[in-house]
Parts: C-alpha cells; sequence; structure tokens
C-alpha cells in the first residue's frame, strides 16, 4: 500500500549474506531446524522430491515486502526462518521495487533485474545471493518489474510444481507485462493463480489516482469474468478494505483528508483503500465474479490482534490504525477445500512484519493427491 506518511528506516550499515551458508551445496550445511530437527540441504530436496506426491500446489503465502532488497539486507535471516515453518509452494510478493534490466534510454526486459552498471550489479548480487541459499533455491522465481524502485511483483513457485504458462498481463494474450509490474499469472492443470499488486487510489480525482484506480477495477473485473475456464486464485496487495470489520478503527479512515481537501463525490471521501466507491467496486467483483474471501470465509469476527494485514507507522497518529488489504480469493469451486488462512503479523510494534508495513497471509487448501505407484 502507498503510504501517505514516511516509514522509520533502520540505520546501520549493511551486512551480505553468509555466503558460506547461502550459495554452498555442501550437504554438511545444516538447514534451520523445524520441529526440533536439523536438516542437511540434501536430506530436504530429496525429501521434497520424494514426500509429495501432490499433484499442484496447496500451499500459498503472499506479503508485500515494501522493498525486497531492503528486506534481505535488514529481515532476511528471519523471514527465511519463517518460509522453512511455513513450507508454502507459492510466494507471491509485491512491491519488489527492483528496476528492470536494461541501460538508461534502452528498452527494458521486465522480467530480468538490472544489472548494467555498478550499483544494480551490487544489488542484483545481493538478492541472487539471498535466493541462493538452501530454502529459495527450490524455487523457481517470476519477476515482472517496474523500468524504475517502484512497486513490481515475484513469483516463486516450487520446482516440483512448474507451472503450464506464465504470463505477465490481465489480457493473456499478449506477452507485454501490466504498467509497473502488477500481474504475474501462473497457470496449472487445475487452477491459476494471479499474484497482483493493485494501484493505490490516491485522494483526488486525477489521472494517477482515482481514474486509473477505476481503470484498473474495470479491467480486473472484466478479467475475473473471462477466466471461468478453471478456479482462480487471486492474491497480493489488493489495496482495499472489503468492509468495517476489515479496518482497526473506521471513523479514522472514513474522515481522513488529505491536507484538508475534500473530494466533490462523497463516495470517493475517506482513506484510500476504504473508501465506498473502492469498496463497492471490489464487491461487485467478488459477487459476479463468484470469489470467496478465504480468511473472512473462516475468520467471520474482528480480530484486533492478529485480523489485519497492514499497520501505520508506530510513530505518530497512524500508530495502531491497521487494515486488511492483503488477500487470497478463491473461485466459489474451491471454497470447501480452504482448510487454513491465516495473517502472520501482530501488535502494534509490527510483529511478524519482517519490516514491511504489510504481514505475509498464508492460504492452504486440501490436497488431491495421486498415487505413488
Amino acid at each position: 500500500m502507498k503510504r501517505f506518511f514516511q516509514p522509520v528506516q533502520k540505520d546501520g550499515s549493511f551486512k551480505k549474506p553468509n555466503l558460506s551458508s547461502s550459495s554452498s551445496s555442501s550437504s554438511s550445511s545444516p538447514t534451520p531446524a523445524v520441529n526440533g530437527e536439523t536438516k542437511t540441504p540434501a536430506v530436504v530436496e530429496d525429501e521434497e522430491n520424494n514426500k509429495s506426491q501432490k499433484k499442484e500446489p496447496t500451499k500459498f503465502l503472499t506479503w508485500n515486502a515494501n522493498s525486497l532488497l531492503l528486506r534481505v539486507k535488514n529481515n532476511w535471516p528471519e523471514f527465511t526462518k519463517f518460509i522453512d515453518v511455513i513450507d508454502p509452494d507459492v510466494i507471491a510478493i509485491q512491491e519488489v521495487r527492483m528496476p528492470a534490466a536494461g541501460a538508461k534510454g534502452a528498452p527494458k526486459n521486465p522480467r530480468e533485474l538490472k544489472d548494467d552498471n555498478n550499483s544494480s550489479r551490487e544489488e542484483k548480487l545481493i538478492i541472487t545471493r539471498a535466493l541462493s541459499g538452501p530454502t529459495f533455491r527450490k524455487y523457481d522465481v517470476w519477476w515482472s518489474l517496474s523500468d524504475t524502485k517502484y512497486a513490481g511483483t515475484a513469483l516463486f513457485v516450487k520446482k516440483c510444481f512448474p507451472p503450464k504458462k506464465v504470463s505477465f498481463n490481465l489480457d493473456t494474450s499478449v506477452s507485454k507485462h501490466e504498467a509497473d509490474g502488477r500481474v504475474i499469472i501462473a497457470e496449472f492443470e487445475s487452477f491459476r493463480i494471479m499474484n497482483t499488486y493493485v494501484p493505490n487510489n490516491g485522494w483526488k480525482d486525477e489521472e494517477n489516482a482515482f481514474q486509473r484506480r477505476r481503470k484498473w477495477d474495470k479491467r480486473m473485473k472484466e478479467f475475473v469474468l473471462q477466466s471461468t475456464d478453471k478456479p482462480l486464485i487471486w492474491c497480493g496487495d489488493l489495496n482495499v478494505s472489503h468492509e468495517e470489520i476489515d479496518v482497526s478503527h473506521p471513523d479514522f479512515f472514513r474522515t481522513a483528508k488529505l491536507n484538508g481537501y475534500i473530494p466533490p463525490n462523497k463516495e470517493d471521501c475517506g482513506q484510500p483503500g476504504f473508501t465506498l466507491s473502492e469498496r463497492k467496486r471490489f464487491g461487485s467483483i467478488l459477487k459476479e465474479g463468484k470469489l470467496i474471501d478465504a480468511y473472512r470465509y473462516l475468520h467471520k469476527e474482528k480480530d484486533m490482534e492478529r485480523g489485519f494485514s497492514w499497520c501505520g507507522n508506530p510513530i505518530g497518529k497512524h500508530r495502531g490504525k491497521k487494515m486488511r488489504i492483503d488477500y487470497h480469493l478463491v473461485s466459489e469451486k474451491l471454497k470447501d477445500k480452504i482448510v487454513k488462512c491465516e495473517m502472520h503479523g501482530q501488535g502494534i510494534e509490527l510483529e511478524g512484519f519482517y519490516g514491511s508495513d504489510h504481514c505475509p497471509v498464508t492460504l492452504e487448501l486440501a490436497e488431491t493427491t495421486v498415487d505413488a505407484s
């Protein structure tokens, strides 16, 4: 979510990931202990290949990292341990904020990280080192990046579940990426998953605010209504809180203003992500697209401690102000397969947010197994 306050950044020098554990393929290098048992990478890889007779992914994680580079620099050991425990089949990241490959003035390649100068090469090396460790090397990764350090998404899929097709546009017939790298769609045999970083609504009826978001919502609704050949899992930072139960302080967000400005249309008033116009359009997509909000399907009551995915700056007027704007939405056909959907952050001090202003949100579906014989 695009914030309207300045985050508190950590000071101090950056420590590069430990290359001895990140890049080594030696079987003597252990992975973090899970459930009290320490396993070598070779054992973990063997188990990954042999234990699972699942046909397709069933465990999904979405997280707005608020700069993947900053998270790698400052929060990677903690986040890696979290991934080891959760063990998702698919990881959807938003706000990667790494620029696409391509020299200044040249066409960009949004599928690749920029590396045409010393600074970008160093940053790419930091990312690739972090992803070469035991935890993340079992995933293939797809990038959809902006031309600058803005927006962008990434999709990690376990290598044992190769997708049939990956696309990067709401119009899946074209190869061009969505502007700012906001969409990645992976298609599997029985479903497709879509990772999106939805544009912030902004505060005014301008081209890069209300108008941009209206156009996006219209295109998204068209995509959902046309994608009926197989069930959809739509995850990511959707930048909207659907109901009052989805924000910690409804009156605060409903009456929010930027520099005292009040939009002429009352339905556009309030905090971006909680205006009535956004919520109505989102509700229409869910209803007409026959989509189920997996978290709310399982959690009917308001949870002030763990029921929100975004939290304001711990310093200032937004301290303790929270919104649920990160989702796993599933087609009604998958409703009975929903096992678990959880927020993994809590508290005013952002425990479990791993340095971001968003916490990870996970979804687990019932397995469809295949006979090993």
